[in-house]
């Protein structure tokens, strides 16, 4: 009996080596990993479908503007070159605010619906002079305003003329007597209602809006063109005054 334990016990351990002398299986690789153990780099295609998808498209009517009025303008003034062109720098829109005096909510409000209408944030304007006949103190917030340059000028520009002054009830078009002198113009809005960006219930009271295009154009002959490519709403009796 003892003869026969001793023999199981060797057995076992005989076995135990052979195990132990076994190399242990490799772990399975990840799906998509390569020899070095980093993930495969991704298709040249796909790499320029994601930056192209990244890439800011360029507005619409900017778009227009160097392909088609550009040449227009060359066509109509006889410039030189393309550099000769006016083209529109930015673009200010302010809301003046004569109640501020007797309710300071308005101006916070005028604000928020200009940031909303531009997608820019607005800011308050200060008075500068102290008034007391109309109860004005000077550095009283009195109004609001925005500046757009760039982008968001153009996207700005294009749902102006095409989106919200089509919504004016009797509209005729606008006028070419508010130009400067050196090609810059000046529209008055009566409300800020035309903007769908805004709505109705959110409205406490109708305010005029005044928007200033600020061109490079050096007579207002060419910045009245520039704006008519654009898309401004002229009216046509008033156009054929001026030309």
């Amino acid at each position: 009996m003892a003869d026969n334990k001793k023999t199981e016990k060797k057995a076992e351990k005989a076995d135990g080596d052979k195990a132990d002398k076994k190399p242990a299986k490799a772990a399975p690789k990840k799906a998509g990993a390569s020899k070095k153990g980093t993930s495969k780099a991704a298709p040249k295609g796909h790499v320029a479908k994601a930056a192209d998808e990244a890439a800011p498209t360029v507005p619409r009517l900017l778009a227009r503007y160097r392909t088609d009025i550009g040449k227009a303008m060359m066509q109509e003034f006889g410039y030189a070159n393309v550099s000769q062109v006016p083209t529109l720098t930015k673009m200010t829109l302010n809301f003046g605010l004569g109640e501020a005096t007797t309710d300071p909510n308005i101006v916070k409000s005028a604000v928020s619906e200009l940031s909303d209408i531009t997608g820019q944030r607005a800011v308050a304007t200060k008075a500068k002079k102290a008034i007391a006949n109309f109860k004005l103190r000077a550095g009283l917030p009195i109004g609001a305003m925005v500046t757009l340059r760039g982008r968001r000028m153009w996207e700005f520009l294009d749902r102006l003329f095409n989106v919200a002054m089509p919504r004016i009830r009797d509209f005729k078009g606008t006028s070419t007597k508010a130009f400067d002198g050196r090609g810059n113009y000046t529209l008055g809005l009566r409300d800020q209602s035309l903007f769908l960006e805004l709505s109705y219930e959110r409205i406490g009271k109708l305010k005029g809006m005044n928007i200033t295009f600020t061109t490079t154009a050096k007579t207002d002959a060419e910045g009245r063109a520039l704006l008519r490519h654009l898309g401004m709403p002229f009216r046509p009796d008033s156009t054929a005054q001026a030309a």
